[in-house]
């Protein structure tokens, strides 16, 4: 985040679930009531993070030494104790925390090991005079899930992956064509050195190798897909590119039906439990 700050940037944006990690153990292979399995998930809970807690403050901070907008990907630790949700926070650098998103699905294996989220956080986040909005990995795939930014009026789409360059490229360009916005895919990167032993015969470091995209609203790709090492990619966008991509189409505006299609969103943070003392 320094940085980037010092580089110019006073927005940044980390790969889904950047802190701690990807649960990149889970696959096909992930095992009911066995001990590497069980052993596994215990150390992936253990190392996830409370939005209250001491990382998240350490990081809202920097963003206010920073100057910062900040969308990050997390692994939370629910209430129980013992599950965890797959969230994206957003940091403004004067209000601190302003969303946490909990995914609303997780994707395939990653069932194993995220609980479902909620629409607690499907917000869009003003922010000098832009609107920005951000979704985890394949939730990005969701019609109703894009639907419910777009109509919050975005300029900024963060969409957030573990890696892999192969699920990026087509669906950035997407959105930016459907929402007329600006998007910015973040894949995140596995070194082998970082898989623990026990663990090695059931990750495919090669498969998140990054895929970070940049795509103006005009579907023009301003940057990536990079992938192959770290790195910060920096562009200067136009906020007057929004307005003009707008003329033609505007799904949740001017090319809208609401007398024949309808969204409603349950923006409710769902609980397990409601203590009433």
């Amino acid at each position: 985040m320094s940085e980037a700050s010092e580089g110019g940037a006073d927005v940044a944006a980390f790969p889904e679930t950047f802190l701690p990690g990807y649960p990149a153990f889970v696959g096909p292979g992930v095992r009911l009531w066995n001990p590497t399995d069980d052993s596994a998930y215990a150390r992936y809970v253990d190392q996830a993070v409370r939005i209250d807690g001491p990382e998240i403050s350490a990081i809202t901070q920097a963003a206010r030494d920073c100057e910062m907008f900040v969308y990050l990907g997390v692994v939370e630790r629910a209430d129980s104790g013992g599950s965890v949700y797959c969230s994206l926070v957003a940091i403004d650098p004067d209000a601190g925390v302003v969303g946490v998103h909990r995914k609303l699905k997780p994707t395939f294996n990653e069932r194993t090991a995220w609980a479902d989220g909620d629409g607690h956080g499907l917000r869009a986040h003003p922010y000098r005079g832009w609107r920005l909005s951000g979704l985890n990995c394949w939730e990005n795939w969701m019609p109703l899930a894009r639907t419910a930014m777009y109509a919050q009026g975005v300029d900024l789409h963060v969409a957030v992956w573990p890696g892999a360059t192969v699920l990026t490229e087509d669906i950035t360009r997407f959105i930016a064509l459907e929402a007329r916005c600006y998007v910015l895919s973040v894949g995140g990167l596995l070194d082998p050195a970082d898989i623990p032993p026990d663990l090695e015969d059931r990750v495919r470091p090669e498969f998140f190798n990054g895929g970070t995209t940049l795509v103006a609203p005009d579907g023009t790709v301003i940057e990536g897909p990079w992938s192959g090492g770290e790195r910060i990619l920096y562009a200067d966008l136009d906020l007057d590119a929004v307005r003009r991509a707008h003329h033609d189409f505007d799904p949740t505006g001017h090319y809208s039906r609401p007398d024949v299609l309808e969204l409603t969103v349950d923006r409710a943070r769902r609980e397990t439990a409601t203590f009433e003392d």
